[in-house]
């Protein structure tokens, strides 16, 4: 109780239901182990991720006066696991997760992918308790402070820059397909194809989805003669 009220205090959020940020806190090895009654915190990234989504989504439409595609690739740059990774860092949030032996032998509390989950989890803890203002409120404090300024997202986003070169054609589709797992729960490996349809052009490795889909989409624009960086 005592770490959740200095996360709270970090985040300037007090919630009323305790449970719901016990709950975001709850890597799913941790709940695994301990049998969880309220279970990991997969259910809130997955609605977190969507509030994050639609909070930035607001927010550049409002500050920026640029075209869709720009707008796209600007929220792809500041949604993706690398900058999650960044925000969670500022709040300290891995001091604050609950994992498993396993994961916490094995550097958890500094893997990105975890942390970025996480930060997801939380953002939809808050929503849940507080509402899309409170939720909004926490999301915009990581925004760049020089957003009006910027159009060059803040990291390259594989996924959006193949999705573009290929909606020039519109009969052609992209799908990021699952293809296999490696390693212990504690260091696992996703594995992900990225297929124009049907046809496989490009593969990639990672230790999220999201991670193994932008790895998988970087091959495929090299593949296809572009230069990813």
């Amino acid at each position: 109780m005592e770490n959740i009220e200095k996360l709270e205090e970090t985040i300037n959020y007090t919630f009323k239901d305790k449970q719901l940020i016990h709950q975001a806190l709850s890597h799913s090895s941790y709940a695994n182990e301990k049998k969880h009654f309220g279970g990991s915190n997969e259910r809130l990234e997955f609605l977190g991720d969507s509030v994050l989504s639609i909070v930035v989504s607001d927010y550049l439409y409002k500050n920026l006066n640029v075209a869709e595609g720009e707008l796209t690739k600007l929220r792809a740059s500041l949604v993706c696991e690398r900058s999650l990774h960044i925000f969670a860092q500022k709040i300290n949030l891995g001091d604050y997760l609950l994992l498993g032996k396993g994961e916490e032998n094995t550097g958890g509390r500094e893997r990105p992918s975890i942390l970025a989950d996480a930060f997801e989890a939380v953002i939809a803890a808050i929503y849940l308790d507080g509402g899309m203002e409170a939720a909004a409120k926490h999301i915009l404090r990581f925004m760049p402070d020089d957003i009006k300024y910027t159009q060059k997202p803040v990291f390259s986003d594989f996924k959006t820059v193949l999705q573009e070169i290929v909606q020039k054609n519109p009969e052609e589709k992209v799908e990021y397909v699952l293809i296999g797992e490696e390693g212990p729960d504690h260091n696992k490996r996703f594995v992900v194809e990225v297929r124009l349809n049907s046809q496989v052009i490009g593969k990639g490795k990672g230790r999220s989805k999201k991670e193994a889909e932008q790895f998988a989409a970087k091959e495929a624009l090299e593949l296809m003669g572009y230069e990813a960086q």
